[in-house]
C-alpha cells in the first residue's frame, strides 16, 4: 500500500512538474507550443519508465542502493565544492561557469558512486593509527570450491534448506570450470560441463541467495586457486565448502572454517550396532574365501562372511562390527542361520 501511495505522488510531483513547464515555456520564452508539450509528455513519460523499471526491479541489492545514495550525496558535495573553487575563474570562463559546474558535477557523482559500487564490501574506514574493518555479524558467507561445484551434491544439499547462509561463487572459479569444460580431455570436458550446469542450477533457483563475486583482492597475486580461495574465506570471513582434501587442510592451517560434503554424507550414513539385523543384495564376492560383498542404498559396503553363495540375492545378515575409514564406513556382518531363505 506505501509503495501504491509512493508511485502516485511521484506521478502527481511529475505532472505538476510538466505543469510548471507549460506555463514557463520549459524555461525558454521563445521555445513552441508544440515542444513545451513534448517536454511535458516527455516528463510523464519518464515517471512512468521510472515506476515500470522500479516494479521490473523486484530483487534489489540494498548495498548497491546505499552505494549510489551515498556516491550522489558525496558527488553533489564536491561539485558544490569545486563551484566555489571556480568563482576566482569566472572572468576567464565566464557565461559558461554553471554549465562547467554542471559537467564536472556529472563526472564526479559517477566516479563517486562507480567507486563505492566497486569497493561495497569493504566497509574499511582508515583513520591515521586506527583501522576500523567490517565487522560480519548472523550467518557467514559460505565459499564454494571447484570440487564441490563438479560434484554436484551441494545443489541437492541446498535445496534441503540446510545452508541457510548466502553462497559466494569466485569468478575465478567459474573460469577455472570453463577452462575444464574447454578440456581436450573427454573426461574432464564433461565434468566441467556439469559444473557449469550445477552453478547455473543455483544461480537461477529463486530460494538460493548466491553471489558472484568478481573483484580481485590485492593478496590474491600470483596466488594458485586453492590459496585463493583460502584468502577469500578470511577476508569475507566465511566458511569454505569444499571436497579437496588437501585444501581442507591448508585452510584449517591458515584458522578456516571447512564443510566437508564428504564428512557431512559420512555423518548422516545410519549407524549399525552389533547384533542389528539388515538387509543387503550380495553384488561381487569379497577378498577373503567365502565372503561377499554388497551395498546399501546410501553407499556404504557390506562385508558378508559365508555370502559367496548369495551373490546376486537380497539376504538378511546380523551385523558383527562396524569400520569408520576415510574412504568411508564399512559394515561387517554374517548371513543369518535362522533366517527364513534368501529371496532372488
Amino acid at each position: 500500500m506505501g509503495l501504491i501511495v509512493l508511485r502516485c505522488v511521484f506521478i502527481l510531483v511529475a505532472a505538476g512538474l510538466g505543469v510548471y513547464f507549460l506555463k514557463t515555456g520549459g524555461g525558454e520564452p521563445q521555445t513552441s507550443g508544440w515542444m513545451t508539450w513534448g517536454v511535458f509528455g516527455g516528463v510523464m513519460l519518464l515517471s512512468l519508465g521510472v515506476i515500470a523499471l522500479d516494479i521490473a526491479l523486484r530483487r534489489k541489492q540494498l548495498a548497491t542502493i546505499s552505494a549510489v545514495y551515498f556516491g550522489l550525496i558525496v558527488g553533489l558535495f564536491l561539485t558544490y565544492v569545486v563551484g566555489i573553487a571556480l568563482e576566482p575563474f569566472t572572468i576567464f570562463i565566464g557565461e559558461y561557469r554553471n554549465n562547467v559546474v554542471l559537467v564536472l558535477g556529472l563526472v564526479i557523482c559517477y566516479l563517486c558512486i562507480s567507486l563505492l559500487m566497486q569497493t561495497k564490501d569493504d566497509f574499511r574506514f582508515v583513520i591515521p593509527y586506527v583501522e576500523f574493518a567490517k565487522d560480519v555479524k548472523g550467518t557467514k558467507p559460505c565459499i564454494l570450491d571447484t570440487s564441490v561445484v563438479i560434484d554436484g551434491r551441494i545443489a541437492d544439499v541446498v535445496e534441503t534448506g540446510i545452508f541457510d547462509a548466502k553462497l559466494v561463487m569466485p569468478k575465478f572459479v567459474i573460469l577455472e570450470l570453463q577452462g575444464i569444460a574447454d578440456s581436450s580431455d573427454r573426461l574432464r570436458r564433461s565434468r566441467g560441463r556439469r559444473g557449469l550446469d550445477i552453478l547455473n542450477k543455483l544461480r537461477n533457483s529463486p530460494d538460493v541467495d548466491m553471489e558472484i563475486f568478481e573483484r580481485e583482492l590485492p593478496e590474491f597475486g600470483g596466488q594458485p586457486v586453492d590459496l585463493k580461495l583460502v584468502v577469500l574465506a578470511k577476508h569475507l570471513q566465511g566458511k569454505l565448502i569444499t571436497n579437496d582434501y588437501n585444501l581442507n587442510k591448508v585452510a584449517r592451517l591458515e584458522g578456516v572454517k571447512v564443510i566437508n560434503l564428504n564428512d557431512l554424507a559420512n555423518a548422516l550414513k545410519p549407524i549399525f550396532l552389533p547384533g542389528e539385523q539388515i538387509e543387503v543384495r550380495i553384488v561381487k564376492p569379497g577378498e577373503e574365501p567365502g565372503q561377499g560383498v554388497g551395498y546399501l542404498e546410501d553407499g556404504t559396503m557390506v562385508v558378508v562372511e559365508s555370502g559367496r553363495d548369495h551373490i546376486s540375492k537380497q539376504v538378511g545378515i546380523v551385523v558383527t562390527s562396524v569400520l569408520q575409514t576415510s574412504a568411508g564406513r564399512m559394515v561387517f556382518g554374517r548371513v543369518e542361520t535362522h533366517a527364513s531363505g534368501a529371496r532372488s
